[in-house]
Formats: C-alpha cells, sequence, structure tokens
C-alpha cells in the first residue's frame, strides 16, 4: 500500500518537473543567425543572392536598391561590375536547413525560389521570336509566346524584365505583320491563332506600352485585324482587342479618327455592351465609344450611328443597376450622344430617361452627377414641347430640389452655370405643377 502511493506520488513530481522543464523551453527566445539575415531588411533570406563585391542579399530587397537607380553594393559602396545578381545556393540550402531543424519553434522552411528572368535570356528569347514572325514559322511563334506568358505570370520581377528589354515592341511588330500578310491575302483566318495568342501576351504588358509598340498597333493592317477579331474572335480574343484599341485611342484623336473609319467596329462595340462578356470588356467597350463619340473629328457621325442602333435606350437600361464605373462612363456616352438632335429624340421618347438621371444626381460620385446635370441641361433647353415635356417629368421627381442642394454642397463651375440655366427652366413650369413634399429637403423648397 505505501509502496503504490510513494509510485503515484513520484510519477506527479516527475510530470510537474516535465510541465516546468517545457515552460522553460517555451519561453526560450529563438535567434535568427546573423549570416541568414538580409543585410538591407535584416530580415531572414528567402532567395540569397550575392552581388559581384561578394555581399548576400534577399533578391527582393537588392532589386528594390537597384530600382531605385543605385549602380553600388549597399554595404562596401563599391560600383557594382555586373548589374545581374547571382542565386547563392549554399546559404539558401543552409536557411532551409536551418528552418526544419528549428521547426518546432514554428519556423516554417523557405521554399526552393524559382529562378527569375534575366537580361540575357529575355533578349535571347526575343532574338528567336524576330527570326522566327519573319520566317512566318506561326507554331515557333507560339510556343515562345506561350513561354512569356508563363514567365511573366510567375512574378512581377519577370513581368518588369520582359518589358524592360522591349517585349513590348517586338510583340507589336509581329502582330502587324502578321496583320498585314492576313490583309493582303483577304483573310484572318490563317494566322488567327498566334494572332490570339499574341494579343493575349500583350494584355497583361498594359498600361506599359511604349511609343513603338503603339505605333505597330495603331497602323492601318493592326487595327483592321483588331476590329476582325473584335467581331469573330472567341470571347477572350474579343475582351483582349477592345483593350488593345482602349490603350490606342487613348488620347490619341488621329487613331480615334482611323478606328472610326473602319466597317463594323460601332456594330461590334454594341455588342460588347448589349451582350457583356465580363465587367472589364463592358467599361472598355464604353471608354472607346466615348472617345469616338467626344474626341474624333467624325464625331457626329459616330453619334448619329450609334443613336441608330438604339445606344441611347441600352445605356439607361444599364443605368438602372449598375456599379459607379459602369454608371460613370455609360453616363459620358449619353451625354455626348445627347449632344446631337437623333441622340435627344430618342432619349425624350424613352420613359427612363429622367427618373434615371435624377436618381443618379448626388447618389454615384462628383463625375456622374456632372453628366447627369449635363444631360439634364441639354435635354432641358432644346425642350420644344408646349406641355413641358421632360421639365415637367422633371419636377415630378424631384430635380428641382436635388438641384438646388447640389448648389448648396458646391460643384465645378461649369456644372454649377448649367444647375442654374435648369433651374430657370424648371422654375417656369413650378407653378402649374407642384413639386413633391420631401422632408429632406423641405427647408429648400421656395421659390427660385
Amino acid at each position: 500500500m505505501i509502496s503504490s502511493w510513494r509510485k503515484r506520488r513520484a510519477g506527479r513530481k516527475a510530470a510537474k518537473q516535465q510541465q516546468h522543464g517545457e515552460d522553460d523551453m517555451g519561453m526560450i527566445e529563438l535567434t535568427t543567425p546573423n549570416h541568414f539575415r538580409c543585410p538591407i531588411s535584416l530580415d531572414l533570406m528567402k532567395d540569397p543572392v550575392t552581388l559581384s563585391t561578394g555581399i548576400t542579399y534577399d533578391r527582393e530587397s537588392i532589386e528594390t536598391w537597384m530600382e531605385a537607380g543605385n549602380r553600388t553594393c549597399p554595404i562596401t559602396n563599391q560600383e557594382l561590375k555586373s548589374p545581374e545578381p547571382i542565386p547563392n545556393h549554399t546559404i539558401r540550402k543552409m536557411i532551409q536547413d536551418w528552418c526544419v531543424e528549428n521547426r518546432s519553434f514554428g519556423i516554417e522552411r523557405i521554399p526552393t525560389p524559382r529562378i527569375p528572368l534575366s537580361s540575357v535570356e529575355v533578349k535571347e528569347m526575343l532574338h528567336k521570336f524576330r527570326t522566327a514572325y519573319r520566317r512566318e514559322d506561326e507554331g515557333a511563334c507560339r510556343e515562345i509566346v506561350a513561354k512569356m506568358k508563363s514567365k511573366g505570370k510567375e512574378s512581377d520581377r519577370n513581368k518588369r524584365c520582359l518589358v524592360a528589354n522591349g517585349a513590348a515592341a517586338v510583340l507589336s511588330a509581329a502582330f502587324e505583320a502578321f496583320s498585314s500578310r492576313s490583309s493582303a491575302s483577304a483573310s484572318f483566318d490563317k494566322y488567327v491563332l498566334v494572332l490570339e495568342d499574341i494579343l493575349a501576351a500583350l494584355s497583361w504588358i498594359f498600361p506599359q506600352l511604349d511609343g513603338e509598340a503603339k505605333s505597330y498597333l495603331g497602323s492601318a493592317a493592326s487595327l483592321n485585324c483588331l476590329v476582325w477579331l473584335l467581331k469573330s474572335g472567341d470571347l477572350s480574343a474579343r475582351g483582349n482587342a477592345v483593350s488593345t484599341l482602349k490603350e490606342l485611342v487613348s488620347g490619341d484623336k488621329r487613331k480615334v479618327d482611323a478606328l472610326a473609319e473602319i466597317q463594323g467596329v460601332k456594330e461590334a462595340l454594341v455588342k460588347l455592351v448589349r451582350e457583356p462578356i465580363c465587367p472589364t470588356a463592358t467599361k472598355t467597350s464604353l471608354m472607346v465609344i466615348y472617345y469616338m463619340v467626344s474626341s474624333s473629328s467624325s464625331n457626329e457621325d459616330s453619334k448619329l450611328r450609334f443613336s441608330e442602333m438604339g445606344m441611347v435606350e441600352l445605356l439607361l437600361e444599364l443605368l438602372v443597376e449598375s456599379e459607379k464605373s459602369v454608371c460613370e462612363k455609360a453616363l459620358g456616352v449619353l451625354d455626348s450622344i445627347c449632344g446631337c438632335d437623333q441622340g435627344r429624340e430618342k432619349a425624350y421618347a424613352n420613359a427612363l430617361t429622367v427618373p434615371v438621371l435624377v436618381k443618379k444626381l448626388l447618389r454615384v460620385s462628383d463625375l456622374a452627377t456632372e453628366f447627369s446635370v449635363s444631360i439634364l441641361w441639354k435635354l432641358g433647353k432644346n425642350e420644344k414641347r408646349e406641355d413641358g415635356g421632360v421639365l415637367v417629368e422633371a419636377l415630378q421627381v424631384g430635380a428641382f430640389q436635388k438641384l438646388l442642394l447640389l448648389l448648396q454642397v458646391g460643384c465645378s463651375d461649369r456644372t454649377k452655370e448649367k444647375a442654374t440655366e435648369l433651374l430657370k427652366l424648371l422654375n417656369m413650369h413650378r407653378e402649374r405643377l407642384e413639386c413633391i413634399d420631401s422632408m429632406d429637403f423641405k427647408d429648400l423648397k421656395r421659390p427660385f
């Protein structure tokens, strides 16, 4: 009996000692060896690389240092003989072994990093690509483009390396070359696969296209090919084509004019809005349409054509339930189209016009409010019907109170002028039609 009791007491004592020992171990602070730390960030290196000076750094830290324009070693201050750091596999393996040995302290083993692209590799890849597209070797071109896309998606560092070494210009030149050959044969079907692949590779370079790349993509052959892909390509190709067009026409009126002259481009853009393939494609299509109806020398013809294709009705339906970015772009296009007689006639005839525009006032953004005021102003000052038309309808849905509030909270000078003139037009019809009472604006309801 006594022996059994002593055994139990000894067991309890041993358990307590073991518990105290574990607590002491938990209080031990693990120190990272200094030669495993990056001299710049002082953190454990995940991808150690060595410079020509013999000093090892973490790749991310030293590349950030060199991207800032520095061409010296941070520790020795010596000028670097080569800007390309060399992976230090020995240190990396030592760090990985140390992580495994100390996993009980919660240290996770660093993964083996993928070797990033070097400038030499990129230049060699681009040289092979030039040779392939000049020989019209479609298979080799597609293979190299696929490799570029794969490497570019591995890391932002690879993407920057490709862009810095002129990948955009080389891809754009190849796109123009295949487009020209397709135009000469009167058919884009022969090279459609390589054209789609090149366009997909260019899409992730946006918006970093340089002037040389834009000049290739903005040629007559390239624009015709882009419009053909916009009309006849698969969903991905159509999305990439409209994104490319947006990059080209942004701020370039000559390219907008050239694009507007291509047959079928307006119908293809409207189809992308009417039958959306993704939110990004819808926004991009609206931006291209906006440039065509507001920036080109032939914008009056564009406004008329878009009106005939039912763009006003389509935009109003889109505005009923749309997020901020789509709403702003749709209002911008509608504002431009309402600058022509036919556009306004379409707006007058649609029951959604005034309620939707008044609803957007002060509810979406300052830009959406400015566009909404501009559209109402254009419709109001050109209203010819004796019964007041849109002016009476605007009063019925509370436009007068919202415009007064807009003047109180502030807006741009141009919008203020339009809102003031619109209020004068509305005030002429208030005597025969009382505005709807609103508790939110009751103090604002007074004669203008």
